[in-house]
């Protein structure tokens, strides 16, 4: 991971246009290819981003000033101007073991795994943790047309699992033997803003019934 911290102008350009006027921020370049743009406040989310693949070009205007041009994958442009670099690192973190679930996120996913069925007609398993290069996916099923679709799971759902799903979708997508892979994001609440995203990438949302589910894993009903 490479860390920048400069003064720099941040110009989007795609499905709409956005403009961060000079100021000191940090800038982040993720091995996944992603760029991130952080402020010092106001959210812990990026003001702006371009979501892996993209393509970093670094140079400079007619003026001199050192520019950054990222490209994303569907054309659309982060035009960053550095005025002042004042901080400037790259780090190697290594694999990450990925984000461990808590105790009900855990059985969530067992209970599904066990009842696939129930976040969409003529779902059936194909693996837990189907690993990939950025962490497993929750549960990797095929439909009822034998296509291939991402779950991710979520005590409560909020955009970050949304982005957490896509980045999946996005890597699993460029798999000849996979795609099209789609996705559903479960979750025993899916906030407004989180349903809203998902939808707007054609993710689906299944609202998780905890209790009825933990009913379908009655222990009385074993025989061992």
């Amino acid at each position: 991971m490479r860390l920048v911290v400069a003064r720099c102008q941040v110009d989007y350009a795609g499905r709409l246009t956005a403009h961060l006027p000079m100021a000191t921020r940090l800038l982040m370049m993720k091995t996944d290819g992603s760029v991130l743009v952080h402020s010092d406040g106001g959210s812990y989310k990026p003001l702006n981003w371009m979501s892996p693949p993209c393509k970093v070009v670094e140079g400079s205007t007619e003026d001199g000033v050192d520019e950054w041009v990222v490209t994303g994958k569907d054309g659309d442009t982060l035009r960053i101007l550095l005025e002042e670099v004042l901080h400037d690192t790259v780090h190697d973190l290594g694999v990450d073991p990925g984000l461990q679930k808590d105790g009900v996120e855990k059985h969530l996913q067992e209970l599904l795994a066990e009842h696939p069925s129930t976040l969409a007609d003529g779902l059936t398993l194909v693996r837990r943790e189907y690993p990939t290069a950025i962490g497993p996916v929750d549960l990797m099923c095929r439909d009822a047309a034998g296509a291939s679709v991402a779950v991710e799971i979520k005590r409560r759902g909020e955009i970050d699992g949304v982005e957490q799903l896509t980045r999946y979708l996005e890597l699993l997508n460029r798999d000849p033997k996979l795609r099209p892979v789609r996705g559903i994001f479960a979750a025993q609440e899916i906030k407004p803003q989180a349903r809203v995203l998902a939808t707007d990438r054609g993710i689906a949302c299944a609202v998780v019934d905890y209790d009825a589910l933990r009913g379908m894993d009655d222990p009385t009903e074993r025989l061992f």
